[in-house]
């Protein structure tokens, strides 16, 4: 792959953590599995075998559990945490950083992945905490439907079309941020 998909596959599997943690985790350890893209050689474990088959029981059990009202949101004060050290790991796994400057490859990776996944991943989960308020909980299974199409859809498309795939996920990710600035400008304090 050139660099610019590269990038963008890195920041669109990683912004994909804040949907789900471990279903971009499942392609990213495929597609490395598959070399279609260069792990760094810190990384080769991501495309394992074990990898996968330890991703993708993950990603089955955190698709179903997130059906469960009230336990999803128990699931959310976990997943934002992990959500970013997913994204970073990602992001540091995927996009061509310097190996020999840890302090620079862990900090772009930060930015790029880490940033965008605990972003997302923090905004679904108020989205989900509205949720339960609103419905008590029985309108929860209709958001984890929503994570999980976007899920796995955004990690197909990145990579099929990465910089597309980037730029829409960016915008979702800039559309959560500018609602949040826009609700605290407002003094509004109820989420969405």
């Amino acid at each position: 792959m050139n660099l610019i998909p590269l990038i963008a596959l890195g920041i669109a599997l990683s912004a994909c953590c804040g949907f789900r943690i471990f279903i971009p985790m499942l392609a990213a350890a495929i597609g490395g599995y598959n070399h279609w893209f260069e792990l760094p050689s810190d990384m080769q474990w991501l495309g394992s075998l074990p990898a996968i088959i330890c991703f993708g029981t993950a990603a089955v059990v955190e698709v179903v559990a997130y059906y469960f009202p009230f336990l999803d949101n128990i699931l959310d004060t976990v997943a934002t945490p992990v959500a970013v050290i997913a994204g970073t790991l990602l992001a540091s796994a995927i996009i061509p950083l310097p190996e020999g400057q840890p302090v620079i490859r862990w900090g772009l990776a930060i930015l790029a992945g880490g940033s965008t996944a605990g972003i997302l991943q923090g905004s679904l989960g108020l989205l989900r905490l509205f949720s339960t308020k609103a419905t008590l909980g029985t309108g929860n299974p209709v958001v984890a439907s929503g994570e999980n199409v976007a899920a796995v859809t955004f990690s197909v498309l990145s990579f099929i079309i990465p910089v597309i795939a980037a730029l829409l996920v960016l915008a979702i990710v800039g559309w959560f941020v500018w609602q949040g600035i826009r609700r605290l400008t407002s003094g509004k304090s109820n989420y969405p």
